[in-house]
């Protein structure tokens, strides 16, 4: 299934080119058993921040994808607050790294996105 094909109402998306960086960084773990988990957590200015880290566990209601061999997992909690989300990579002279595109978030601040 290809990013054009999935609707918002989906839930999370990544890019071609966030599943290849992803997929990089597996290999260079050399661990075929760890997942993408993306989550929001309480704290900063707005009240919730992103957090996206390897994980080998799955938890009761994870909601699971998969991009180009890339599993990506969100918890229950989290899932709302992500939908419609797309997650790229970014490699420029400017920056590198992780973006998320939220639909969700209604506004932004100092420190991250702002969301209701």
């Amino acid at each position: 299934m290809t990013v054009q094909e999935q609707t918002a109402q989906e839930g999370i998306i990544l890019t071609d080119a966030a599943a290849a960086k992803v997929k990089s960084l597996l290999e260079q773990e050399g661990r075929d058993d760890l997942q993408l988990r993306v989550a929001v957590q309480p704290g900063g200015c707005a009240g919730l921040r992103y957090q996206l880290f390897f994980d080998e566990r799955r938890l009761d209601g994870d909601v699971v994808k998969e991009f180009g061999g890339v599993q990506v997992v969100t918890d229950r909690m989290s899932a709302p607050y992500l939908s419609g989300a797309v997650i790229d990579f970014v490699d420029t002279i400017e920056k590198q790294g992780f973006t998320i595109d939220n639909p969700n978030a209604s506004g932004s601040c100092a420190c991250g996105d702002s969301f209701h």
